[in-house]
Parts: C-alpha cells; structure tokens; sequence
C-alpha cells in the first residue's frame, strides 16, 4: 500500500484544501474497496504540532502524526496557505525541511493554491512550471523569480510536482491526482459523488487583472498609469518609450523586469480587464465594448480575448451576465 500525507502546516491556513484532499482520496479507497480491489492509500495528516486551530478556534485539526514519524511517504499534499507567507513559512519551516528531504527521496508533491509558497521556499521549483491564485502571482513572482510561474493553468504536473490555481479549484487537482494514482473510473465515480466538473485546464477566465504593481521602478509606474489612463487608444509602444527618452529595447527590458509582461502584453491584459468588466455590467454589444477598449479589428479583439480568458467574448458574457443574454 502506497502512502500519502496530508500536510496540516501550523496557524490559520485553508481548512477547506485539507477536508476535501482528505475526502476525495478517502471515498477513492473505499470505491476501490467496492469494487473488489485493495485501497490504494494509507491516508494520514501529519504536522509538527498536536492540534492546530482554525477560524479563531471555531474548528480544530488534530493531525493523525508528526512527520517525525513518517521516514518514507509516496505523495504529499500541501494546503493552501493564508496571506501572510512570511509568517507561515517561518513557523513551519520544520515542514518545508521534511519537503525538501522527501522529494529528494522520490516522492511527488501536490501543492494546492498559495500552497506553492511553501513548495517553492523548499527549493524544489526552480526552474520547474507552477501555478497559484492568481491574486497572489505578484508576491509570488518577487519572491520566487527563478520558478516559472504560470497562473492562466489550473494545473501544473511536472517531474513528480504538481500545483494548481486558486481556492476551491484544489478540486480538480484532486480529481487529477485520482485519476493518475487510482484510474479513470475512480476519478468519474468522484466526479460525480462531490459533483466535481472534470478535466478544467485554465483559471484564466476567473483572473482579475490587477496591474503588477509591486516593484520600484519609477519610470514603468509612469507608463503603467498612462496605459490604464488611455484605454480607448491604440498605444504606439515607441511613442511611450520616446515619452521617458529611453530606446524601445530598453523600455522593453525594464517592463519584462518589473511586471513579468512584454509592455504589448500589459496593454492587452489592462484593455480586456476592462472588456470584460463591461460585459459583466452592461448591455452594450461586443463591437460597441470593442471600440471602448482601444480595438478597431473584431478578429484581433476576439483572439486577443480568447488568449487571455480562454473564451470568446459572447462566451463570457453568456456565462457572467445573464440579464444581457435575456
């Protein structure tokens, strides 16, 4: 029998990520059970504390072992995190430790949500593909430069790691590890038992851009502001690097570094945030919310649209405005 630990990190982390990991692997053993097959998984929450609360002590984890006591295991999960990283890196680096050693041991990680800030901080990342909340790249990006973050995939599966998007997509990472450790049929059955839809690929259409902000450069502050400022313009890349007299390749380079986006792809991220926002709240049609973000060409409005959201405009709209399609 294979073993998998469930990681219960101390403080007020995701409650959520470790009831359902534990829910879903469990129901597994026993469909397998069922159906005349041993369960796959010895199931344990491990920690390096005895009881750990949640919610203001409104709800309490008492992990089944410490991780101490876990010299080998086949998979790991880890929860999502809360939003100060520092602190709760800090008081569990005892776990991100134990990490470390064992994928150096050979077994596979599963990080669920801001959970990747701990499977990062244990140095297995770099130079790997991740995924997280989207609302938390920024921080991530700064903080972990050298992992290839990539936030439009809801899930990521690389050299025995695998990561997802943000909060209660864990599920579908969880279904994924199902049907990879169990099979087909197991993951279905769970499916359908937590109606949990299957096989999403990308978060993309639930990412609200924000604008990477957390850096010290001045001069892309400047351009930042004057692209969120003149939606409804066509934007000439060479006049707004002449504005703060620096050469398009340098004004490219000091945009890469202080955003992760090519000054192009800023534009079109800022242009279809505020596109789809429009089609969220209003009645007005595709070419007319077109035409308000800057774009002339439906055909280029529309694939730039689909890049970013992994829908097409009416798609979108369909799905987040429902008055508009009545």
């Amino acid at each position: 029998m294979k073993h998998l630990t469930i990681i219960v990190p101390d403080g007020e982390n995701n409650l959520s990520s470790i009831v359902g990991a534990y829910k879903i692997f469990t129901r597994s053993n026993v469909y397998w059970q069922e159906t005349g097959r041993a369960p796959l998984f010895n199931i344990q929450l491990a920690g390096i504390s005895e009881k750990v609360d949640f919610y203001e002590g409104l709800f309490s984890v008492r992990p089944h072992t410490h991780i101490a006591a876990i010299a080998k295991t086949n998979l790991i999960i880890i929860p999502s995190l809360n939003h100060n990283y520092e602190k709760a890196l800090q008081a569990n680096e005892l776990l991100v430790n134990w990490i470390r050693k064992q994928y150096k041991a050979g077994a596979e990680i599963a990080s669920i949500c801001s959970g990747a800030f701990m499977l990062a901080a244990a140095g297995v990342l770099d130079g790997k593909s991740c995924s997280t909340h989207w609302a938390v790249a920024d921080s991530f990006r700064k903080r972990f430069p050298e992992v290839n973050l990539q936030t439009d995939k809801l899930i990521t599966d690389e050299n025995g790691i695998y990561t997802n998007g943000g909060a209660y997509s864990f599920l579908n990472l969880i279904l994924y590890l199902v049907e990879k450790y169990y099979d087909r049929q197991t993951a279905i059955f769970c499916s359908k038992v937590f109606q949990i839809e299957m096989d999403r690929q990308s978060q993309s259409a639930f990412t609200i851009f924000t604008g990477q902000k957390q850096h010290h450069d001045d001069m892309v502050q400047k351009a930042q502001a004057f692209i969120e400022s003149n939606l409804d313009e066509k934007i000439s890349m060479e006049h707004l690097s002449a504005q703060f007299a620096v050469s398009r390749r340098n004004f490219d380079r000091r945009f890469i570094k202080a955003t992760g986006n090519t000054p192009v792809e800023y534009v079109q991220r800022v242009k279809i945030e505020s596109a789809k926002k429009t089609l969220e709240t209003s009645r007005k049609t595709v070419n007319e919310v077109m035409y308000g973000v800057g774009y002339s060409d439906v055909k280029a409005f529309r694939e730039v649209f689909r890049k970013i959201t992994g829908m097409s405009p009416l798609e979108y709209r369909g799905k987040y405005n429902k008055e508009a399609m009545v």
